[in-house]
């Protein structure tokens, strides 16, 4: 019986040896495989920018179309294309990545969340690199300078001669736009109205819901050649930053903004930006008069 006693208690201990070392083997079986997956995630979120657009073969460009002759809409061979400036620098981007272009459309202060998300690859849409903005983002070099000037109707240049002016009038921005930044420094009294896109400040403007509308100066002379009730008021609009357009990327791209930087310099040696720019502008005049 002694005996018998033994011979049990041996196999009792020798069955749970072995479950303990199917245990151990499971334990180090999910070990290796968190261990991998962490590995795998860690060399995909090292991934440049440039690497992981050439991975997937398409350039996502976040832009709000309604900023000619930057970025606007027309109808071309019997469909709504976007077309502009920054569309044909954005095309040249992805021609020198060797990858095919995708335009997202989107409202202005939604263009840089889109990039900030990872939703688009980079942001052309008339884009300042303000010190703000390059504390969360990239930006290539300069590709363009503007400057802001202050939309009034033609008949009102005589009233407004000063910002002074414009107190406890209304004044309309784009949302989300240097120029709104520059309206609240520059015109501190007035009541500044953020509205989505440039046009409807244009209607503000002649509908008289509103007394100027301050524009950048190419979008603003657009608008004014379209309408002969409106002028650029003489008023001068100071600014901190330099209010020049920058292509914006995902904070750490840097190769891919060396690319980005090659491209602009040459468009920049061949003279094609300011090309562009009056391309676009001419095609802007004549889709607003059809």
């Amino acid at each position: 019986m002694h005996n018998n006693t033994l011979l049990y208690l041996h196999k009792l201990i020798n069955i749970e040896k072995r479950l303990i070392m199917k245990t151990w083997k499971k334990l180090l079986l999910g070990f290796a495989g968190i261990f991998a997956l962490t590995a795998l995630a860690a060399c995909s979120s090292s991934k440049d920018s440039l690497e992981k657009v050439q991975d997937k073969g398409t350039l996502t460009v976040a832009l709000n179309p309604h900023f000619a002759p930057f970025e606007f809409k027309t109808i071309q061979n019997g469909k709504d294309t976007i077309v502009g400036a920054d569309v044909e620098i954005a095309k040249a981007i992805a021609d020198e990545l060797g990858v095919k272009v995708k335009f997202s459309e989107m409202s202005f202060d939604n263009v840089l969340a889109n990039v900030q998300s990872g939703k688009a690859d980079i942001a052309i849409s008339g884009i300042s690199a303000t010190k703000e903005r390059q504390k969360i983002f990239d930006f290539s070099d300069t590709y363009y300078e503007s400057e802001t000037v202050l939309v009034v109707k033609k008949d009102a240049t005589g009233t407004y001669k000063q910002t002074g002016d414009f107190a406890k009038k209304s004044v309309a921005v784009q949302k989300g736009s240097i120029q709104e930044n520059i309206a609240k420094a520059n015109l501190s009294d007035a009541n500044v109205v953020s509205l989505a896109q440039p046009g409807e400040a244009i209607n503000e403007l002649k509908s008289g819901q509103v007394e100027g509308v301050v524009l950048e100066k190419a979008i603003a002379k657009g608008y004014v050649d379209q309408n002969s009730d409106l002028a650029v008021s003489d008023i001068t609009l100071k600014s901190d930053s330099k209010d020049a357009y920058a292509v914006a990327m995902p904070k750490g791209s840097d190769k891919l903004k060396e690319k980005v930087n090659k491209v602009i310099a040459k468009l920049k040696k061949e003279g094609k930006i300011d090309s562009y720019v009056q391309d676009a502008y001419t095609l802007s005049l004549k889709s607003s008069s059809k």
